[in-house]
């Protein structure tokens, strides 16, 4: 039989033993999954209605968390809405910067949480966080369910 010692000292092993395993397997397509969602954004940057929609799948689902007078709800958009929103040219580029980007995979299903910054040419106008889902479609991953949040302050750019 173990003394009590031992196995202290074994399940500190194992603890420190798992993140490592975790995190070798936490995204093994991560630079596919990040690049649909750069596919995404370059694609607002230049006004590309085909390359934004490429991005999603036909069936996407796009919310937006909100607080209307002091109540939490939800906005939801059409995928269609949204594509001519932000992949038409402006005379101003519409720019969402992201960073902070971490990603959770597991077969065929992949989530991408962002913070982000939003400029209209040089103008910051606010900021949020981007929780995107993907599926792995075909050979491809594809954006089936985009929620952001959106706010002035408090921001990292604000003025």
């Amino acid at each position: 039989m173990l003394s009590d010692l031992r196995i202290g000292l074994l399940c500190v092993a194992a603890a420190c033993a798992l993140p490592m395993t975790v995190q070798a397997q936490r995204a093994p397509d991560e630079s596919a999954i990040l690049a649909t969602v750069k596919q995404l954004f370059d694609g607002m940057r230049a006004g590309d209605s085909a390359m934004v929609h490429a991005a999603f799948h036909p069936r996407a689902q796009l919310a937006t968390a909100v607080t209307r007078l002091g109540k939490a709800g939800v906005e939801f958009d059409s995928l269609d809405t949204f594509v001519r929103n932000v992949g038409t040219p402006h005379d101003s580029i519409w720019d969402e910067r992201v960073r902070n980007q971490s990603v959770r995979q597991d077969a065929t299903l992949a989530t991408v949480w962002a913070e982000y910054s939003f400029y209209v040419g040089s103008r910051f106008n606010h900021c949020g966080v981007d929780a995107i889902q993907l599926a792995k479609v075909g050979e491809g991953w594809r954006i089936v369910a985009l929620t952001d949040t959106r706010r002035r302050r408090p921001c990292p750019e604000q003025p």
